[in-house]
């Protein structure tokens, strides 16, 4: 038992040599999120400059303008460096504060959840729960009046609850990276450290 036991952990082994992958798609997933985040802001600046700033429908940020250049820039630059895995643990730390402030600011006070559940999920609140119960409302409406099945063809109805959960799943991905780099071979990262640790 203790020989197969010890097989199967080298063959387990043997995988590390694929261990660049797991930076890689980290990578890959990121960088369209964060793209999209950066130029979309950058794309309705003003708009994203009235939002940040406005303490009665907004974030109430000081100085506006330049946190929308700030976000929108840290988010538009980091989704090309990690493309190409250049400086990923120091473009890390930028795009995690990033997260940590939308977290805090836009999400926070609607719990968990990014689409609204209901009882059988662990983080269901009772905003939640109303909001599955007003979605319903609307199916019904909707089957009534409307074409549902049209409607429902590429995908189901959901409710919007705008929780932390994706800006925290972002920021534990961009924590990953910022400990384990890059990764090896599809990275500049990796080239640029074996070219300094060969000549130095």
């Amino acid at each position: 038992m203790w020989h197969l036991a010890r097989r199967l952990q080298g063959l387990l082994d043997m995988t590390r040599g694929l261990d660049f992958l797991a930076p890689l798609a980290l990578r890959l997933y990121l960088a369209p999120v964060l793209w999209m985040a950066g130029t979309r802001k950058f794309a309705n600046f003003d708009d994203t400059v009235a939002w940040f700033g406005n303490p009665e429908w907004g974030l109430g940020l000081p100085a506006p303008e330049l946190m929308v250049v700030l976000a929108a820039g840290t988010e538009t630059l980091g989704a090309v460096l990690l493309v190409v895995g250049l400086g990923v643990r120091w473009v890390a730390v930028p795009l995690m504060v990033t997260m940590a402030v939308a977290a805090l600011t836009v999400h926070w006070h609607n719990g968990w959840l990014a689409i609204a559940e209901g009882g059988g999920s662990l983080f269901a609140t009772e905003r939640t729960l109303i909001a599955v119960e007003r979605l319903a409302e609307a199916k019904e409406i909707l089957r009534a009046h409307g074409d549902y099945s049209w409607l429902t063809e590429y995908g189901s109805l959901v409710m919007l609850n705008n929780g932390i959960e994706f800006a925290a799943t972002y920021f534990v991905m961009l924590l990953v990276l910022f400990f384990s780099g890059a990764g090896r071979w599809v990275s500049l990262d990796h080239w640029i450290g074996r070219r300094l640790r060969m000549t130095g």
